[in-house]
């Protein structure tokens, strides 16, 4: 199928309303357009360059984990949640107890995401790791009574408050396995020549447009991005998540989305889209960079510490997984006393590492501020 000749789908009147049902895209697409192949070239190297500093940094994965954070409190913040990253990054026993429903639907995020990425190890992307991952993001919060973990038997829709003046009705739910079987076919379709890209792109689009389940779905819509650039290898490490640019964009998104719907316009979908993955890997190989710069810099900084650099060396680690803690996080995670931990506290604030920011004389609280604003920018 040609963009340029491209019909989105059909209306179907149901009862006192109209819903969607997209096209089928487990095919072949072509284009004419010149612009989709500059912006496909810029992004794919743009995403090359990426995956060359997640290959080359060592011990990546205590890095990876912050970027799983930030994507968790982003694509949770377009759904509404008020959690900052800083909040999202302290125990729930931290939060204000009028703010741990948000809380824990970021953290029900982070879960999501580390589950799904294990899997990925050795299962392929499908609709049963969807709808594994959509059962931890729904778990004992908002929206745990909407059939978490299976697609919807009844029918959604998309902005407005119900039926009669929703922005979009999705497809029956009748509906919902044939158009979600495709789209899974679509991903490992060996036969059919379409750049990663342009399926990952064509992929969020029909699925969001499908909605499929009954809650969740932006959030787990945006996931599928990284989880199909993993998957299929073009990502050694999820580093990369489109909702800080989406939600950057947010009027332009969802206007990119309802184009294709209302007036067929996928190319303007599959541009923004692009557009906003050089951008976003652009970014992200300049986060590496300056963490690399960071890292050299605080660990030349604590052999000032002589013999308690062991334990020091210990502490930057953690921090690079979690850069808001406690004493008792130090306690806990290095297996040592209270005044080792103490101590160490004290020693790297001493170093300028750790401020301390609640301003208590007990259950104080620590961030290494200078790690956490390169996720903040």
């Amino acid at each position: 199928m040609r963009f340029e000749t491209f019909q989105a789908g059909v209306w179907r009147r149901r009862y006192q309303y109209k819903s969607f049902k997209p096209v089928l895209i487990n095919q072949q697409w072509s284009w004419e357009d010149p612009t989709i192949n500059t912006l496909l070239e810029t992004a794919n190297r743009a995403l090359g360059e990426l995956n060359a500093f997640s290959l080359i940094v060592p011990d990546i994965d205590l890095f990876i984990e912050m970027h799983v954070v930030k994507e968790a409190q982003t694509s949770s913040r377009i759904e509404g949640t008020q959690t900052g990253i800083d909040e999202a990054l302290m125990s729930e026993e931290q939060i204000q107890p009028e703010k741990r429903d948000d809380w824990r639907e970021v953290r029900n995020y982070i879960d999501a995401v580390n589950m799904a990425m294990a899997e990925l190890e050795h299962l392929p992307l499908s609709n049963r790791l969807l709808k594994q991952t959509h059962e931890i993001l729904m778990r004992g919060v908002r929206g745990e009574h909407k059939q978490p973990g299976e697609f919807r038997t009844s029918q959604n829709w998309i902005g407005g408050s119900n039926l009669t003046d929703a922005v979009l009705i999705p497809p029956h739910p009748e509906g919902v396995p044939e158009l979600m079987s495709d789209l899974e076919r679509f991903w490992h379709n060996e036969t059919i020549t379409v750049p990663h890209l342009i399926r990952v792109a064509i992929s969020h689009y029909q699925f969001e447009t499908i909605h499929p389940f009954s809650d969740g779905n932006g959030r787990i819509g945006r996931l599928l991005i990284p989880l199909y650039l993993v998957s299929h290898g073009l990502l050694a490490k999820p580093s990369l998540y489109l909702s800080d640019f989406f939600e950057r964009h947010r009027s332009s998104y969802y206007d990119a989305l309802m184009r294709v719907r209302a007036s067929n316009d996928l190319i303007h979908w599959i541009r923004f889209f692009l557009n906003g993955m050089a951008e976003t890997a652009t970014k992200g190989r300049e986060v590496f960079r300056q963490i690399l710069a960071l890292r050299t810099e605080t660990e030349h900084t604590v052999l000032k510490l002589g013999k308690r650099v062991v334990n020091a060396r210990q502490v930057l680690n953690l921090l690079y997984r979690k850069p808001i803690i406690s004493a008792a996080d130090l306690e806990q995670a290095l297996s040592v006393s209270t005044p080792t931990a103490n101590v160490l506290i004290r020693d790297f604030e001493r170093l300028q590492i750790l401020k301390e920011i609640t301003g208590q004389q007990r259950g104080r609280v620590y961030v290494f501020e200078r790690y956490l604003q390169l996720f903040l920018s």
